[in-house]
């Protein structure tokens, strides 16, 4: 099986996302420490959240959690999470920046501290993975007790579960059943 890991330019995305585990109800941004040792891992080790702060995370999380849910029913993404998605975007702007090689690129505008920075960094990689076209291979399985964010690298890119042994064996059987009843 290909690995459902996404590309470096959207992982910190994917890695996001799952954060919460909805099987279990487990939010490893909550646990003690939680939020640090994500940014840490994820190259931000400066940044600190304040508790508003956090809660705008989590806020940002299911969001991002819906549009994957929306790639993978290839439905629109519901009002409530593109208000929030906009509303937390306009709070973390983005600047076109030249490098050393001379290439453009987005990064977050000076001065941005906390979960704004870390927003601002989960746009730019958006934006690139919207240019690059992986953005909708992104998504959260179909199963309503797992959302679990996973790359689809399918060749047609219609994948609906995190692993078929699991998700969608569970939602086939339920169907085979529902059928049968």
């Amino acid at each position: 099986m290909a690995s459902r890991t996404a590309p470096d330019s959207l992982l910190l995305v994917q890695d996001l996302v799952n954060t919460l585990d909805i099987e279990t109800g487990a939010d490893t941004l909550c646990a003690a420490g939680g939020s640090r040792a994500f940014l840490r891992d994820h190259g931000f080790p400066e940044l600190a959240l304040e508790n508003d702060e956090l809660t705008s995370l989590q806020q940002l999380r299911e969001a991002l959690r819906a549009a994957c849910l929306a790639h993978t029913t290839r439905t629109p993404l519901p009002a409530p999470a593109a208000h929030t998605l906009n509303r937390l975007l306009a709070e973390a702007p983005l600047v076109l920046a030249v490098g050393a090689d001379g290439r453009p690129a987005l990064r977050p505008a000076d001065g941005l501290q906390g979960a704004a920075q870390l927003t601002a960094h989960l746009a730019a990689a958006m934006a690139t993975a919207v240019a690059d076209n992986t953005w909708p291979r992104l998504k959260a399985c179909e199963a309503h007790d797992c959302r679990w964010a996973f790359y689809d690298r399918s060749p047609a890119a219609r994948g609906r579960w995190c692993d078929m042994a699991i998700c969608g064996s569970r939602a086939k059987m339920r169907t085979y059943r529902a059928k049968r009843a």
